[in-house]
């Protein structure tokens, strides 16, 4: 143990108490005001002295590789304490590095066209059975809702798709839906199927094209529903209606006001868009180093306050915007949960080190909902003053009238596999 690592974590742990045994078998105990309490052994003198420069990258690569371990206590409970600590201005240098990461967020979240594949291609286009490991059964892999708050995951999950089709107002049989990051295929499947929409899904996962063209047929939706890997900034028929579900944050934040411009290009003059994203409260900000890397590369939660100014200078509507704060947190406690009692079969697929990074993204994806400000939001975006109703009790009443009409559909539904696999009851 360094002196320059002692003073670093007594500077930085001013809320619970943090117990260090460090490479050379010293132990140090730093105490802050009430708080959580974890406990922690490093294993390598160069994790110290990366710690000190780069802790937002060092503190996950460390744990990846088995030279950081939790002593007494949970991954979730040591990140719970350490996440809760950096929201405070205590380690100079993540201070110099969150500076330094802003600086550079142009150039980290620039995303072209290629660019763009190859970022989604290193998260999604993974084994399509590890994703059956911790999703859903319809593999909805963004924010679930949940109104009563004891919802299994699927249910929630089901009423995510509802609340969102409620607000693109469905009003009418054949509207041409545009679905941009149409994932595996599950909403734009639900808004054919429940609400006889014609839908085209975009994407750029071949993964998940794959994937969600099969359903399309084995569901006896493919005259209603096509999948296409296509970038959205080459679409260019015109679209009644336009969702985008998990997407945004992978647009970039350079590229923000030519997202919505190609919005307004597409959407039909009376049209609705409903754009679902992860953002933050705490104003613009930078992507953590370790997520960039390992997991979402280019990737950016954006602030409401980018997000509007985008809106505003493409000449679009915010009609209607809501925030969901700990539904997010709620999903991906149901996740970390389903992941931990199917580690042995991800580690059959990968290794253990794969399983070690998976378990620290999903623990530190939750508690950023928890302890550090991230939320959900949905913005309903139309180009037309009049496009929707004066006052929202059209979503209301669509939300209600669609979980009336799910409520015999309490049997068990598809299960999406991988590519290779077939998708069974």
């Amino acid at each position: 143990m360094t002196p320059v690592i002692d003073r670093i974590f007594r500077s930085f742990i001013t809320q619970g108490r943090l117990d260090v045994v460090f490479s050379d078998g010293t132990r140090r105990t730093y105490v802050g005001t009430p708080g959580p309490v974890a406990a922690m052994r490093v294993l390598a003198p160069s994790v110290e002295r990366r710690l000190i420069a780069n802790p937002g990258l060092a503190f996950g690569e460390a744990y990846m590789d088995g030279l950081v371990e939790p002593v007494g206590c949970t991954l979730y409970d040591l990140l719970d304490l350490l996440m809760t600590n950096s929201m405070r201005a205590g380690h100079i240098g993540e201070a110099v590095a969150a500076v330094i990461r802003y600086g550079k967020r142009t150039w980290t979240q620039f995303n072209p066209a290629t660019r763009s594949r190859r970022n989604v291609a290193h998260h999604y286009d993974l084994n399509g059975a590890l994703y059956d490991l911790f999703l859903d059964s319809d593999r909805q892999y963004s924010c679930a809702y949940f109104a009563r708050g004891d919802e299994t995951l699927e249910e929630a999950q089901r009423a995510k798709k509802r609340h969102i089709a409620a607000k693109l107002r469905l009003n009418r049989p054949d509207l041409e839906v545009l679905d941009i990051g149409s994932g595996w295929g599950g909403m734009a499947l639900t808004l054919a199927r429940d609400y006889g929409a014609r839908v085209t899904g975009i994407t750029l996962s071949e993964e998940q094209l794959a994937v969600s063209r099969r359903r399309a047929v084995e569901e006896g939706l493919a005259d209603r529903v096509r999948f296409e890997l296509v970038d959205y900034r080459d679409v260019t028929r015109r679209f009644d209606r336009i969702v985008s579900v998990g997407m945004f944050e992978h647009v970039g934040v350079g590229h923000y006001r030519r997202f919505f411009e190609k919005v307004r290009a597409i959407l039909a003059p009376d049209g609705v868009m409903l754009l679902h994203s992860i953002g933050r409260n705490d104003g613009p900000g930078s992507t953590n180093p370790w997520i960039d890397r390992y997991i979402f590369p280019g990737g950016y939660s954006p602030a409401l306050s980018e997000t509007f100014a985008a809106i505003e200078k493409a000449g679009l509507w915010v009609t209607d915007c809501e925030i969901l704060r700990l539904h997010y947190a709620r999903t991906i406690a149901h996740w970390r949960q389903r992941f931990a009692a199917n580690r042995d079969r991800v580690a059959a697929l990968y290794d253990e080190r794969f399983c070690r990074m998976f378990e620290f993204y999903l623990a530190g994806a939750e508690l950023s909902f928890r302890v550090q400000g991230h939320l959900n939001f949905q913005v309903q975006i139309t180009r037309s003053i009049d496009a929707v109703p004066l006052t929202r009790d059209y979503m209301v009443e669509a939300e209600r009238a669609g979980a009336a009409a799910a409520e015999p559909a309490a049997a068990p539904r598809r299960r999406v596999r991988g590519r290779k696999d077939r998708v069974a009851e």
